[in-house]
C-alpha cells in the first residue's frame, strides 16, 4: 500500500485531470454547433470553403469567450475581444513569410497581450485573441485583400453574438434576478450552517455570489437612478443583504458559544425573500420569526425584517440607493488608472516579457527549423504561458493531456470521413462539445477545441490526416518552450508572492479592526485620538471591499496551491493563516453588531492592541517568504465583546509560528477547522441571561 502512495502522481499534478462536478449548459451547447456548423454550410454552399472556416475559427473564439451572464456584459465579453482579434490577424497577415521581421512582429505582440492580460478578464481575453490570431495570419496563407481575413474572423464573432442576444427580448431581465435570488439563497445556507464547520465554505459562497451580483446590476445600471427603475430595486435588494451579512458572524459566534443552531424560520424566511426577488412580488411581507432575546438574534431579527420590506416594495426611492457598495470608478478614472498600471506595474512588464520571450523562442525555433505547421508552436505557447489563466506548469501538462486527447478522437475524422458537405454534421457535433467540456476543467477543454482547430484547419489546408502527428510534435515543442523558458529558467516560478498578498489582507483587516469600533457620526463622541466620526456607510463599504479583496487573495491561493514544490509547498504552508484572517474579519463584525445591540464597547486601548498585533503579523509576512516566529501575547478583558476578536488574533499568529502543526487530519486546507477548538468563548457573553449560557440538553 506504502508503495502504491509512492507511486501515485501528486495531488498538485492530477488535479486538473478531475472533472469538475458542473451540470451541461445545453443553450451553450445549441449555440456552439449552429455558431461553427452554419457558416461551414454557407461556405460550402457558395463553393468558398475556407471562406466559411475563417467564420467559424471567428465564432470559436466568441464562443471561448462567451462565459457571461448578463445580455449588456456579453456584448462587451464577445465584441470588444473580437475587434483585437480583427487587429491581431491583420498585422499577422502583414508579416507573412517575412522571416525574421514576423519573429520581431509577433515578440512585440506577444509583450504588449501579456501586459494588457492584467487589465482584467475582458482584456485578457483581448488580449489572447490579439496574440492568437496574430500568429494565425503570420503562419497562415490568408485570402487577398488584407481586409478579407478579419472581416470574416469578426463575422464569425456577429454571429455567436447574434445568436445570445435572441433571448434578450424574453429574458432582458432574468439573468439579474436570477443572481440577487442566488445570493439570497446562499445567505439562506450560511445561516443553516452558522455554528457548524461549513460555515467557512458557506461564507466563501455567499461572498463570491454577492461579488458577481453586484458585477451583474451595476455592469447594466445607468448612472440616472429614474432611468432603470428595475435595476434601482435590484441594486435595493442587493444593498439590504449587507445587514445580514453583519449579523451572520454574530449569529455564528453565539450559535458555537450555545451549541445551539439558528432556528429554520430565519433561513426559511431568507429563502422566500429569494422566491420574491426572483418572481419580482411585491406587497405587504409575512414574516414569522421567533422572538429575539440575544443580541445575535436582534441583529439577524431587525436585518431580515428590513431587507422584507425592501424587498417587497415596489418603487425604492432611487437617492436612497447607495451603489456605493459595488460601484466602479468614473469611467475616465478607470482608463486613468489601468494605463498607469499597465505602464508602471512590475506585475505588468513580467508577464508581458515572459510571454515576448517564449514567443520569441518559439518563433525563432521554427524559423531556424523546418516545422511543419510551424504556427501551432506559437499558438500553444500562448495557451500555457497566459500568466492570468493559472499555474503554468500544470498548464503545460494538462494541454499536453488534452491535445493528446483530442488528437485520438481527430484522427478517426480525418482519415475516414470525406472533405466536403460531411465536414457540416461532423462540426455541429464537435463544436456542441466544448462548452459542455469547458465547465469540466482546462484539459476538457483542450481535449474538445484540438478537433474542431484541425478539422478547420485541414479546409484551409488540405492537408488530412497528415496534421494529426505535426500537430502532436508542435503541441509538445511549445509545452516544452514554456515549461523551460516561462517556467524552469523564470526565477519568479520559484517564489510564491502569496505571503505579500497575505500582508497587504492583514494590513488591510488591521484598519477594518480600527475603522469598525470608531465612533458613528451622530454619537457626538471622538476615538480618543482627535480622530472626526466616522459614517456608518463608510464601514460597511470597507467589508465589502476587505472580502472582495480576500476572495482574490484565496484564488491567487488556489492558482498557487497547483504549482509543483517549492511553490506549492509554500502557499500550502500559508493556506491556514488565509483563513484565519477571514474569520478575524468576522470576528470583528460580530463584535459590532453585538455593540450595536446593547454591549458595552471596548476600551479604545484594547481595540489599539489587536490592531497593533495585526499589524505587527502584517510586517512579519512581508519580512519572509516562510514562517516566522511572532508574538501572541494579546490579552485583555475575557468577559468583554472583544474576547472572541482576541482568540482569533492570537490563533492567526500561533499560524505564522514555526512548527505549528498543519497535518491534514487536525486542519482541512479548505476550511482551517480544527486549529482552535476554544475559540467560541466570548459568544455574546455579558448580555444574556445566565440560563441562556449553559449547553441546550
Amino acid at each position: 500500500m506504502g508503495n502504491a502512495a509512492r507511486l501515485s502522481p501528486p495531488a498538485w499534478l492530477t488535479a486538473g485531470l478531475r472533472p469538475q462536478p458542473t451540470p451541461v449548459p445545453w443553450a451553450a451547447v445549441a449555440r456552439a454547433s449552429v455558431a461553427l456548423g452554419a457558416p461551414l454550410a454557407v461556405g460550402m454552399a457558395a463553393g468558398q470553403p475556407a471562406y466559411g472556416a475563417l467564420v467559424s475559427m471567428g465564432a470559436l473564439s466568441g464562443v471561448i469567450g462567451d462565459t457571461a451572464d448578463a445580455y449588456r456584459m456579453r456584448i462587451f465579453n464577445i465584441a470588444v475581444p473580437q475587434l483585437f482579434g480583427a487587429l491581431g490577424v491583420t498585422l499577422g497577415t502583414l508579416v507573412f513569410g517575412q522571416g525574421w521581421p514576423a519573429v520581431a512582429a509577433l515578440t512585440l505582440i506577444a509583450l504588449v497581450s501579456g501586459m494588457i492580460s492584467s487589465i482584467g478578464a475582458v482584456a485578457s481575453v483581448s488580449g489572447l485573441l490579439l496574440l492568437l490570431n496574430a500568429v494565425v495570419g503570420a503562419g497562415l496563407p490568408m485570402p487577398d485583400p488584407w481586409w478579407k481575413a478579419p472581416l470574416l474572423l469578426t463575422l464569425g464573432g456577429v454571429v455567436v453574438l447574434v445568436l445570445t442576444l435572441l433571448g434578450w427580448p424574453l429574458r432582458g431581465g432574468q439573468p439579474e434576478r436570477r443572481a440577487v435570488a442566488g445570493t439570497y439563497r446562499a445567505l439562506a445556507e450560511l445561516f443553516e450552517a452558522a455554528g457548524t464547520d461549513a460555515y467557512d465554505e458557506k461564507r466563501q459562497a455567499v461572498t463570491a455570489s454577492l461579488n458577481q451580483s453586484y458585477d451583474l446590476v451595476l455592469a447594466r445600471r445607468a448612472r440616472q437612478h429614474g432611468r432603470a427603475p428595475t435595476l434601482v430595486r435590484l441594486l435595493a435588494q442587493l444593498n439590504v443583504l449587507i445587514p445580514l451579512l453583519e449579523a451572520a458572524p454574530a449569529a455564528h459566534f453565539a450559535a458555537r458559544r450555545f451549541h445551539r443552531a439558528l432556528p429554520p424560520e430565519i433561513p426559511a424566511a431568507v429563502r422566500t425573500l429569494a422566491e420574491a426577488v426572483e418572481e419580482g412580488r411585491t406587497g405587504t411581507p409575512e414574516l414569522a420569526l421567533p422572538e429575539a432575546r440575544r443580541p445575535s438574534e436582534k441583529a439577524v431579527d431587525e436585518a431580515l425584517r428590513y431587507a422584507a420590506t425592501v424587498v417587497h416594495k415596489a418603487e425604492p426611492r432611487p437617492y436612497n440607493v447607495d451603489d456605493r457598495l459595488g460601484r466602479p470608478a468614473a469611467l475616465r478614472v478607470r482608463i486613468r488608472r489601468t494605463a498607469r498600471s499597465v505602464l508602471l506595474s512590475g506585475a505588468s512588464w513580467r508577464y508581458g516579457l515572459r510571454l515576448a520571450l517564449c514567443i520569441g523562442l518559439s518563433q525563432a525555433l521554427v524559423s531556424l527549423i523546418a516545422v511543419p505547421r510551424s504556427y501551432w508552436v506559437a499558438l500553444t505557447v500562448t495557451f500555457v504561458l497566459k500568466p492570468d489563466f493559472g499555474s503554468v506548469f500544470s498548464r503545460a501538462v494538462l494541454r499536453a493531456f488534452g491535445t493528446a486527447a483530442g488528437l485520438l478522437v481527430a484522427a478517426p475524422l480525418l482519415a475516414a470521413v470525406p472533405r466536403g458537405w460531411w465536414d457540416v454534421p461532423v462540426m455541429l457535433a464537435l463544436a456542441a462539445l466544448i462548452p459542455a467540456f469547458s465547465a469540466k476543467g482546462y484539459a476538457f477543454q483542450t481535449a474538445a477545441i484540438t478537433p474542431v482547430i484541425l478539422l478547420l484547419s485541414d479546409l484551409l489546408n488540405h492537408q488530412g490526416f497528415h496534421l494529426v502527428l505535426p500537430r502532436l510534435y508542435d503541441s509538445l515543442i511549445g509545452c516544452g518552450i514554456a515549461l523551460v523558458a516561462g517556467y524552469l529558467l523564470w526565477p519568479e516560478s520559484w517564489h510564491t508572492r502569496v505571503a505579500d498578498r497575505l500582508a497587504d489582507a492583514v494590513a488591510d483587516t488591521a484598519a477594518y479592526v480600527r475603522l469598525a469600533f470608531a465612533p458613528e457620526a451622530g454619537d457626538g463622541n471622538g476615538n480618543g485620538n482627535g480622530e472626526p466620526a466616522r459614517d456608518p456607510a463608510v464601514r460597511h463599504r470597507a467589508r465589502r471591499k476587505l472580502y472582495r479583496d480576500m476572495s482574490t487573495v484565496r484564488s491567487e491561493f488556489q492558482r498557487a496551491l497547483t504549482e509543483p514544490p517549492p511553490a506549492g509547498d509554500l502557499a500550502a504552508a500559508w493556506w491556514p493563516l488565509a483563513i484565519a484572517v477571514e474569520r478575524i474579519v468576522d470576528a470583528t463584525t460580530a463584535a459590532r453588531i453585538r455593540v450595536d445591540h446593547g454591549a458595552p464597547p471596548p476600551d479604545p486601548a484594547e481595540v489599539a492592541a489587536v490592531e497593533r498585533q495585526l499589524r505587527e503579523l502584517a510586517e512579519g509576512l512581508r519580512s519572509s517568504d516562510v514562517l516566522v516566529e511572532v508574538r501572541a501575547d494579546l490579552g485583555g478583558d475575557e468577559e468583554g465583546v472583544l474576547a472572541a476578536l482576541r482568540q482569533e488574533v492570537r490563533a492567526a499568529r500561533a499560524i505564522a509560528t514555526p512548527g505549528h502543526d498543519r497535518d491534514p487530519s487536525h486542519q482541512d486546507p479548505a476550511t482551517g477547522q480544527g486549529r482552535d477548538q476554544g475559540r467560541d468563548r466570548g459568544g455574546d457573553r455579558g448580555q444574556d441571561p445566565a440560563p441562556e449560557r449553559r449547553p441546550e440538553p
